[in-house]
């Protein structure tokens, strides 16, 4: 995530993390919310504005963390689920292994994204203590295991797998992801 926010703002101004950060710190802005408005009326916005931010403010916790300590704490309270997040990850692994798909993982600290060198596919997020949900970016009709989604207007995440064992990371949910994936590189 660091390296995709810092490409960002490379791609899109032409000057990288150490550049603004210079130009920054020769302001009067000491606030996050004035450092945000400064680089947004100076050409970065949105995610291209984070590396800046994170270095003049501190990384986010979940960076500060390995990816073991992320997943623990997303499964502390629902132990019961924490299989189904392996099994989906494991399925993922299997993908890289055998040159199926090449998938990156990039874990928060309440779910964890399953990403094509383009872009996030899918989510996985405990959402209660007896289920876990892969939000898909996919554009298929509801059908099957594959539910419709209650989404803002613009959020692509418009399906979702529910999970509920282990078990259920199956091979029709691994077709699922694929299809998922592909329509994503």
């Amino acid at each position: 995530m660091l390296e995709h926010n810092t490409g960002l703002l490379l791609r899109r101004t032409g000057h990288d993390v150490a550049w603004w950060l210079a130009e920054v710190r020769v302001t009067d802005v000491v606030s996050e919310a004035d450092t945000r408005r400064w680089l947004a009326a100076n050409g970065v916005s949105g995610y291209a504005q984070n590396p800046v931010m994170w270095e003049l403010f501190g990384y986010p916790d979940f960076f500060l963390k390995d990816a073991r300590q992320l997943l623990d704490g997303q499964y502390a309270d629902r132990l019961n689920l924490r299989p189904i997040a392996d099994a989906v990850i494991a399925l993922v692994q299997a993908w890289a292994e055998s040159g199926t798909a090449i998938t990156e993982i990039q874990l928060r600290k309440t779910y964890f994204t399953l990403n094509t060198s383009r872009r996030k596919f899918a989510q996985v997020t405990p959402v209660s203590k007896s289920a876990v949900d892969i939000f898909l970016r996919l554009d298929e009709a509801p059908g099957g295991r594959l539910e419709a989604v209650n989404v803002r207007a613009g959020d692509p995440f418009t399906r979702k797998v529910r999970l509920r064992e282990a078990a259920d990371v199956d091979a029709n949910v691994a077709q699922i992801l694929l299809r998922s994936y592909a329509a994503n590189i």
